[in-house]
């Protein structure tokens, strides 16, 4: 895909924004349209999301997709906007240790400025073992060192919104990928804001909170207060677009009601908005 701004290395920029008590917030796109209009919009980071990708191409987020078109869909949010782009990567697409290396390998070549793997194995919904789940990641970390630039490697213990253990795992799991060598963890929605703020605190690495489902309740400022170096969307903005495409439907199939297609913003401000953001700059 064309871009009109120069390659450069992601990496220094991207791991300078995880601050623990300071979190950015990393805006998860599913095009090279949302890609824009978020970074227009003032983020300073992009992250693909796995589960809104799918639902561009109306397949289901649970494994159901290859590493090669992963990767060719983040290619294209790379080339979008100038900023860092994380990787959402699932399991690594395989449960070996050598396939989680090479995802990383594979990554970098394409100009991601890291990569998040979790430890489910997919398309099931049951976690690794812990000492394969450490031994993936400590692969991955090896990986991610080797290269000729810096790579930002998270590591997810997915246990926990996969119902496959609880609060006590994840923080075993949370400890051991810190020290496998991970650069950043991530265990998406615990049962409380306190099972949060205990997540944040096992370990000294950069901590990635989630603002999805009960959680979208918090504010930066009470993530930043509970030590989260950074905060992701998930597929929760891809499923608000998906919500205002449901509501204008069945309001026009069902009912021949158009007005709420009043409520979008004009095409000129669209247009606005994608060239700021293909050109990085940041539109008030």
């Amino acid at each position: 895909m064309p871009t009109d701004h120069p390659v450069h290395d992601p990496g220094p920029a991207f791991r300078a924004l995880h601050v623990p008590g300071n979190p950015f917030i990393l805006a998860n796109a599913w095009d090279v349209g949302s890609a824009q209009m978020l970074a227009a919009r003032g983020a300073q980071a992009l992250a693909t999301s796995s589960a809104a990708f799918a639902f561009t191409i109306g397949r289901r987020d649970m494994g159901d997709l290859t590493r090669d078109q992963h990767l060719a869909h983040a290619e294209t949010i790379v080339a979008a906007t100038p900023l860092p782009v994380q990787g959402d990567f699932e399991n690594g697409f395989g449960p070996d240790p050598e396939t989680c290396a090479d995802t990383v390998r594979l990554s970098a070549e394409i100009g991601l400025a890291g990569i998040c793997i979790e430890d489910t194995a997919l398309p099931d919904s049951t976690a690794y073992a812990f000492d394969h789940a450490v031994e993936r990641i400590r692969a991955a970390a090896a990986a991610a060192r080797a290269l000729p630039r810096d790579f930002f490697l998270v590591a997810r213990a997915d246990g926990l919104l996969a119902g496959g253990y609880g609060q006590d795992e994840a923080l075993r799991r949370i400890k051991a990928f810190a020290e496998a060598g991970a650069d950043g963890v991530y265990a998406p929605m615990p049962a409380s804001s306190a099972d949060l703020a205990a997540l944040i605190k096992a370990s000294d690495k950069p901590f990635n909170a989630l603002a999805a489902g009960r959680f979208s309740k918090l504010t930066l400022a009470q993530f930043a207060k509970m030590g989260a170096a950074r905060v992701s969307l998930g597929s929760a903005l891809a499923r608000v677009t998906h919500k205002a495409i449901d509501d204008a439907a069945k309001a026009m199939l069902q009912a021949g009601d158009f007005s709420m297609l009043a409520r979008g913003m004009s095409g000129d401000t669209v247009d606005d908005l994608l060239t700021a953001g293909r050109k990085g700059e940041v539109t008030p």
